[in-house]
Order: structure tokens, then sequence, then C-alpha cells
């Protein structure tokens, strides 16, 4: 069998295994759901938030952050923690006595994490038209911006995820050494924090990351015009989001397959 059609094969096994592990399940796939619905209750009181002219319910504005959070638990969040947790539980070491590739490997995880992920924001995207009540754009270079920064979104996190795997020295200790990174570049991307009310030098450390490039253009995509004087530059910068999250995942790429082994070395 070709190093495709064993990727392929794995995309069902792995995406099975995600639904049925209840917290990766909570922790990933659901939690953008919770904050959503956290963040709209406690602060719709305060009314419609933004430029003049240009304001929207608060629901609206922490739409596209949590559609770019979901994006980064979904690849880097899940894909770090499960392939340490494989890495640590041997499931790794009899993998890799199988005709099953790394490349292989590889395709079976990232389809993962497109079907999660695109299942995730488009449920999230429903709820928040349905439920929230939150207006969706029309235009159609809009949906365009969308499918380009969600599937390079997507695949840039999934090999950083993959990439980051090779950091915990345990299966125990992934989620606490994952976790935390991964919270921090929530709260300083402009997800849980309006972007603007953010420090500049805090801004330009959140640019070194790709978080805060997939929520730049989704922002772009789910806020009407006027918001974009908001924005670090005071541009959306689409070119800007291509190219960082195009060098991200470059390096993803490169240090995942660098760093990649069926079991440790110091195993």
């Amino acid at each position: 069998m070709s190093m495709a059609t064993l990727g392929a094969s794995r995309i069902g096994y792995e995406t099975k295994t995600y639904f049925r592990s209840p917290d990766t399940l909570f922790f990933t796939f659901l939690f953008p759901f919770v904050m959503l619905a956290i963040f709209t209750a406690a602060f719709s009181a305060q009314g419609e938030v933004g430029p003049p002219g240009s304001q929207v319910s608060v629901g609206a504005y922490y739409l596209p952050g949590m559609i770019a959070a979901g994006i980064l638990l979904t690849g880097v969040q899940n894909l770090a923690v499960d392939i340490a947790m494989e890495k640590s539980n041997g499931t790794l070491k009899r993998l890799g006595g199988t005709p099953l590739s790394p490349i292989s490997y590889f395709l079976g995880k990232i389809g993962q994490v497109f079907v999660t992920g695109t299942l995730q924001a488009g449920l999230l995207i429903l709820a928040g038209w349905l439920v929230l009540g939150i207006e969706l754009p029309t235009e159609p270079e809009k949906w365009f911006t969308f499918g380009w920064v969600f599937v390079l979104g997507l695949v840039t996190c999934a090999l950083v995820g993959i990439a980051l795997s090779a950091l915990p020295r345990s299966g125990k200790s992934a989620t606490a050494v994952v976790i935390p990174m991964v919270l921090l570049l929530q709260f300083i991307s402009g997800v849980y924090l309006q972007w603007n009310m953010l420090p500049s030098w805090l801004q330009d450390i959140a640019s070194l990351f790709p978080l805060k490039w997939i929520a730049q253009g989704m922002r772009y995509v789910f806020l009407p015009e006027g918001w974009e004087t908001l924005e670090q530059n005071g541009s959306w910068n689409l070119p800007g989001v291509a190219i960082a999250l195009g060098i991200w995942l470059v390096v993803g790429l490169v240090l995942s397959r660098v760093t990649f082994r069926w079991i440790r070395r110091d195993a």
C-alpha cells in the first residue's frame, strides 16, 4: 500500500478515537462553544462593542476568536498531547514495527484534524447564527478568505502540534506542558481579550506566533468595516497573515519531521 493510502486509512481510525475520548472531546472540540457562551452571557449586558458606526454584539465579536482558538486546540493541543501519550504508552513503538511510515502517520493525524476542525467550525458558526443571532458575512471574498485562512491555519497548527509532541518528557506531563502554553497564547492573541486593549509590546510578542494571525484573518471575515482601525497597523494585513502562517507551516513541517521518533531516544 502507498503512503497516501495508508495515511487515508488512518484518518477514520484517528477520528473515531478522538470522539471516543471524553476529555479530549471537551477540551479541544467543545471548549470554544463553552467559552463563547460564557463570554456572551457575561458581557452582553454591556451592549454592543467596537468603533462607532461598526459596533457588533459581544457574541459577534468573540465568534472569530473562538473559531481561531478551535483551530489551535484541535491542531496544536490535541496532537501534541495525543502523540506524547501514544509515545509514552508504547503505541508508537508498536506502529514503528508495521509498514506505516511517519508520513502516513502524519497524514492520518492531519486528516483527523481536518475532519474534527471543520465540523467544529461549522457547528460553531451555525450556533452563533441560530442561537446568538450573529449576522454572517454575505460577501464571497470574505468566505474565500475564511477558506484559505482556515485550511492554512489547520495544517500549520497540526504540524506545530506534531513537532511540540517531542517536548514533554512523558505522557503524564504532556497536558502540564502543552495546555499552559496554548492558554497563554489565547490570552495574548486577541481571543479572550480585545486585541486593541493589549499593550503594543504584548502585541509584538503575540505576532511571533500563528494564533494571532489566524484570529486576525477571522476577524476580517466576521467583523464589519471599521474594525481594521483597531488592528496593530490599522489594517487587516491579509498578505501578512498568509506569510506568517506560511512561515510557521514550513517551520512545523521541518521540526515535526526532524524531531519525530517512534520511541524517545532516551527511552
